[in-house]
């Protein structure tokens, strides 16, 4: 007798069955491989963020151009007169706004996102407005123009009357600026809002392994703050030639924040640089008048008449000698300099104050500088690839100024600056002469800069030793 009585369908395919199986092995094998308590990622800093308040940045916003140039041979961002194509930009790009919702927005309300190859012109044209309102714009204001440097990812927002003609034209530059044109009756006014962020201030150290960008990198530094700290304590370190494996750093900084997150940093407080086993210390300190300098500890400038070197970060490819064998004219001739290589276009700075006897053509030097600093020192700087702009001769120049570019101009076989340097008219080793002093905080400051110096001292000895103490547990 048969069992006519039909068999139940399974209740899940077996196709269903076997994933489910594949599933639960995989699932058990990512536990064997990843046990629970290695699968969150371990990270360490030494940067410590302090919430001590510290005394308000100046407003910047008059010394800081919107867009900076990236390269030494001129901005990427050329003035083109009305129109001005976006280009990438490594500085720290403006995060855009929020997109509302359609049905929230004006009915005059347009946003657009800068997009590669996208021009003001190009911006214009998707919400309808035709080229003359790009020129009226520009021209309504020398400030306008800054709605041309277009950077990717920017938002500008756009308000058109009933009309359809531009009411407004607002965009964020940057996390605490923004500008915005107005139409009036005369035109278009142009407004510039900066917002001020609580300004706290923050402590860092680390340890030379190979090189001190990489080290100044992991203990939480900015480039710009490194290039700060390096250009502080440069009249007593030579950053191209002197660090060595083993030296550490430790520096209070002012960090701006907004709406609780780091967006930049601001300046350097005190700094402490151990090289070769021996400490320099260096204290910002504004007085009654205003000026603004770094001081040693106790109170002496840290400022000199000269810099070590006038290139950042450079290595030094021949030394003062008096009898060297010429690359080029293959004969022994006196080096009367230093020679620092480094990539074409590295800026290179004036040793100190002083008035430019030459810019332009000396000969073999090809592009060369000299600097006249009072009657009794000069400093000359040659094969450079071009000047910076003001730089002319008769014109005076500040200490740290950017005077040109690294080149190879002249006799020469590669990318370098030729630096000499002389005294009475007699040439000397730039690396092994004496510099002479600035003054020191003056009697009357002296208590002002010790009530201000002390506390940032004791600051980076505390924070020290708590980050040395946590890393021994």
């Amino acid at each position: 007798m048969t069992n006519d009585t039909p068999k139940a369908p399974p209740l899940y395919p077996k196709s269903h069955l076997l994933a489910a199986s594949g599933i639960a092995a995989l699932l058990s094998l990512a536990l064997l491989v990843f046990p629970s308590s290695d699968v969150e990622a371990k990270k360490t800093t030494l940067s410590l963020e302090l919430e001590t308040p510290a005394e308000e940045l100046k407003d910047e916003s008059k010394a800081a151009p919107l867009v900076q140039s990236t390269e030494s041979t001129g901005s990427p961002f050329a003035q083109i007169e009305g129109d001005e194509p976006v280009t990438e930009q490594a500085a720290e790009q403006p995060q855009p706004v929020a997109q509302e919702k359609a049905q929230d927005k004006a009915p005059g309300h347009r946003e657009v996102v800068v997009a590669r190859g996208d021009t003001l012109s190009t911006l214009f044209a998707k919400v309808g407005l035709p080229a003359n309102v790009v020129h009226d714009v520009l021209a309504s204001d020398k400030q306008a123009k800054q709605f041309s440097q277009l950077k990717h990812g920017q938002v500008l927002q756009f308000e058109l009357d009933k009309d359809g003609q531009l009411a407004s034209l607002h965009s964020q530059v940057s996390n605490l600026e923004s500008i915005r044109l107005n139409k009036t009756d005369k035109g278009y006014a142009f407004e510039r809002e900066i917002t001020k962020p609580l300004v706290r201030t923050a402590y860092a150290h680390g340890v030379i392994k190979s090189s001190l960008s990489a080290s100044a990198q992991r203990a939480g530094l900015s480039h710009s703050l490194t290039m700060d700290m390096a250009r502080v304590l440069g009249y007593d370190i030579d950053f191209a030639q002197d660090i060595r494996p083993g030296d550490e750093f430790d520096v209070v900084y002012e960090q701006k924040v907004m709406d609780g997150k780091v967006i930049g940093t601001g300046n350097i407080l005190s700094a402490r640089f151990t090289n070769r086993g021996k400490t320099y210390t260096a204290v910002r300190y504004t007085n009654k008048q205003g000026n603004t300098s770094y001081y040693t500890a106790d109170g002496n400038s840290l400022r000199k008449a000269f810099i070590r070197t006038p290139v950042d970060f450079a290595r030094i490819s021949s030394r003062f000698s008096a009898g060297r064998k010429h690359p080029i004219l293959n004969k022994i001739r006196a080096h009367k300099g230093v020679d620092y290589a480094a990539p074409r276009g590295t800026p290179i700075k004036a040793a100190g104050d002083g008035r430019i006897e030459l810019a332009g053509r000396r000969g073999g030097y090809g592009n060369t500088v000299i600097i006249a600093h009072g009657n009794t020192y000069k400093t000359l700087y040659g094969h450079m690839q071009g000047f910076a702009k003001g730089i002319k001769t008769g014109s005076n120049v500040k200490q740290g100024q950017i005077i040109g570019y690294i080149g190879t101009t002249g006799l020469s076989t590669g990318p370098h600056l030729h630096y000499e340097f002389q005294v009475n008219g007699v040439h000397v080793d730039p690396l092994s002469q004496k510099v002479p002093m600035a003054d020191p905080i003056a009697k009357a400051e002296r208590q002002r800069f010790m009530q201000q110096s002390q506390p940032l001292i004791a600051r980076m000895d505390q924070e020290k030793a708590t980050l040395l103490a946590a890393n021994k547990r």
